[in-house]
């Protein structure tokens, strides 16, 4: 890669990594994995910036290299066995802690959770059209779906996550009437 090509990546990933690590968060809702996906895709464009980097749809591309890197993970072996104890270190800093990073998006804790109750795909679409306020046709190029299913997705995804509020809320009713 050429000396200035080289310059203009690290100038994107320096630019768009915290962003994208915020995505590949509310996709998968683990810092941890969230890094190393950004890592694997900033690694997967690398290796094609010369012909993306005088295109106008880079972000969108590299937002498309991250979702499919996270559908990938999510079929790899390995991460199906694993048993997560939902235990997660301290964060580095205030900038890394996850409650802070929704509150400052506008996140609320009862929807990051719910957003881990629905299946991979609705939840792409749910974050790609509502939490980065993409239109459908970026969605669509996005996960290489076809308008009619980021809309059908769009709406069972909201649905689902509105079963699933309502849910907990029935369950939560007969602790709140209590006295104490």
């Amino acid at each position: 890669m050429r000396k200035e090509d080289d310059a203009g990546f690290r100038e994107f990933a320096r630019d768009r990594s915290l962003a994208l690590r915020r995505t590949a968060y509310l996709l998968c809702l683990d810092w941890h994995l969230a890094e190393d996906l950004v890592q694997t895709a900033l690694i997967k464009l690398y290796r094609v910036w010369p012909r993306l980097r005088h295109s106008e749809s880079i972000d969108n591309y590299a937002r498309r290299v991250l979702t499919r890197c996270w559908l990938d993970e999510g079929r790899r072996t390995w991460r199906r066995r694993e048993r997560r104890d939902g235990v997660v270190p301290e964060p580095a800093s205030d900038r890394d802690d996850p409650a802070l990073v929704a509150a400052a998006s506008g996140l609320s804790d009862v929807l990051l959770r719910a957003l881990a109750e629905i299946g991979p795909r609705q939840r792409a679409v749910v974050v790609l059209r509502y939490c980065l306020d993409l239109p459908i046709a970026d969605v669509a190029g996005t996960l290489g779906l076809t308008p009619g299913t980021v809309k059908s997705q769009t709406a069972r995804g909201l649905d689902a996550l509105r079963a699933i509020v309502e849910e907990w809320e029935t369950e939560e009713l007969p602790t709140r009437g209590r006295s104490r």
